[in-house]
């Protein structure tokens, strides 16, 4: 395998996130007009048009790569069928030690919200302690205050968006 991080999607958010990234670039010539504007209003060390611009431009250009990497890496389609393993593209019931639960989306941020369905991804903490865990198991993470959380898989189901 190689460093790349493959991200499961849906065909819904794969295809909203491709949309983004076709109308950002179509956007491209728009930006570099603005810029070219702005360059010829003078001095560029006093010239904030011509600099909110380009901070524009770097922005938008950042995320054109993000999202041309997390496209040629995404794994579309039906979520995986193992129905008692914790993997990407499954809705995970977990317990707490407080006997609090909660129902998350193992996934991309990407993906986006769904209803009261929180998504954590499978490379924070809580994920990749549950990532690869059946029903049943306990697992432990660190919180970002350096102390141990504990936690039960209760349940795993399929991703139906």
């Amino acid at each position: 395998m190689t460093d790349t991080q493959v991200t499961w999607l849906t065909q819904e958010a794969f295809d909203r996130l491709k949309n983004e990234l076709d109308e950002l670039i179509a956007n491209r010539p728009v930006i570099a007009a603005e810029i070219n504007a702005r360059r010829e209003e003078g001095d560029l060390k006093e010239n904030g048009g011509y600099h909110a611009a380009r901070e524009e431009q770097g922005q938008q250009e950042a995320r054109i790569r993000q999202l041309q990497e997390l496209l040629r890496t995404a794994q579309v389609g039906t979520a995986p069928v193992d129905s008692d393993v914790a993997a990407p593209g499954t809705v995970l019931t977990i317990r707490y030690d407080d006997d609090d639960t909660e129902r998350v989306l193992l996934g991309s941020h990407e993906e986006g919200n769904h209803d009261d369905l929180q998504v954590i991804s499978p490379n924070s903490p809580l994920g990749a302690a549950l990532l690869g865990a059946r029903v049943g198991e306990t697992r432990e993470y660190q919180l970002p205050g350096g102390g141990q959380m504990k936690v039960t898989l209760t349940a795993v189901a399929p991703f139906v968006g």
